[in-house]
């Protein structure tokens, strides 16, 4: 869904390419830049002190500010590569598992919960994934897509309410789950 608004936005991604493409750095540091913030994200959640849901949402928002970031400079200086995309969605893919390891740790809900959010994220990228393979295009298709999984347990767990924001998490995914199928049954 986010990503239907990268047209009205390219402009701001632009500059923000071009701001850090600046810095001469590869679009694969930033990436694991954004790896490592997921990562201290994770830590924060499963230490789980008085803050953690406020901190952790920061650095679960910071780690997706640099997901943008390592696009947009790899576009800005004209180093797309497949091992790069291919890295970045890896990449992605263990941030959002650690993501769901330290709501765990932390206890904000039930593990069945986690686990059917993290299993419903991970088959929204496999359907993708294997639709991209096929030469079905999935991105954009689907009202929850890694960046808005991402924001709900950023923004609904900084306001104290993560449980509920895994279960967000879990019908977004599966109604995003069952608009792919639809789409590559419908493309067959």
């Amino acid at each position: 869904m986010l990503n239907n608004l990268r047209d009205s936005l390219k402009p701001v991604l632009q500059k923000i390419g071009k701001s850090f493409a600046a810095t001469g750095l590869s679009p694969n540091v930033f990436t694991g830049i954004g790896l490592a913030l997921a990562f201290v994200s994770s830590i924060i959640y499963g230490i789980g002190f008085e803050f953690s849901l406020i901190l952790g949402g920061i650095a679960l928002l910071a780690s997706g500010f640099f997901d943008i970031v390592d696009g947009q400079v790899a576009r800005y200086a004209n180093k797309m590569s497949k091992s790069g995309g291919f890295l970045d969605s890896i990449f992605d893919k263990i941030a959002e598992v650690a993501i769901f390891f330290g709501i765990l740790i932390g206890n904000y809900t039930e593990p069945y919960l986690v686990f059917t959010a993290i299993t419903l994220s991970l088959l929204v990228s496999y359907a993708r994934a294997k639709a991209d393979a096929a030469g079905i295009k999935m991105q954009g298709i689907g009202i929850g897509e890694r960046a808005e999984r991402l924001l709900v347990i950023a923004i609904i767990g900084m306001i104290g309410f993560m449980e509920i924001a895994v279960i967000i998490v879990i019908i977004i995914a599966g109604i995003t789950l069952a608009q792919r199928i639809a789409v590559l049954m419908k493309n067959r």
